[in-house]
């Protein structure tokens, strides 16, 4: 069931490709991971040849659990997948639900489960190109300012969770 991910049909939850979960905008189980580091998290610019939103800013991993896997189990493995982190067990934050075009006809509608973990000093980062492009430490007061002067340049579904989720998920308000 590799690329199957979770979506409702017609109420009930179902095991449908990725690709066309977001070109029918179906509602869908998603996962997002924060680390942070203090008061910076760590960020990631999506792969150049990513399916959507390529080259944009995202948080720190942002995935669909495959059909028969935990919400958590999903972040462990894209956490080291992506980023090649490992040692790193995220705490559940919160769920919330969004929906967003992400470009190209192709509507992401998730459900996701908000993990959030704290960096230890000797984390080690090895992105896959796959993946990723490129990486940072941001404060998250700047990147909501950043996010605020140049909106393009990152991923509609960060803007989201900074706009009108940034105390569910970090316990603070990201403003500027």
């Amino acid at each position: 069931m590799k690329d199957l991910v979770p979506a409702w049909i017609d109420g009930a939850l179902r095991p449908v490709g990725k690709l066309e979960a977001h070109q029918r905008g179906l509602r869908h189980k998603a996962v997002s991971v924060f680390v942070m580091r203090g008061p910076e998290t760590l960020i990631q610019r999506r792969a150049l040849d990513k399916y959507h939103t390529p080259g944009l800013w995202a948080n720190t991993c942002c995935t669909h659990p495959l059909w028969d896997e935990s919400p958590a189990d999903c972040a462990v493995r894209r956490l080291r997948e992506e980023l090649g982190i490992t040692g790193l067990y995220p705490a559940h934050r919160d769920r919330i639900e969004y929906r967003a075009d992400v470009g190209n006809g192709l509507i992401e509608h998730e459900v996701v489960d908000l993990f959030i973990a704290e960096a230890p000093a000797n984390l080690k980062v090895a992105p896959n190109p796959e993946e990723v492009a490129e990486v940072k430490w941001v404060d998250l007061y700047e990147l909501n300012a950043q996010v605020k002067r140049r909106p393009e340049r990152y991923t509609p579904w960060l803007r989201i969770y900074l706009a009108e989720h940034s105390e569910r998920i970090f316990g603070t308000v990201a403003t500027s």
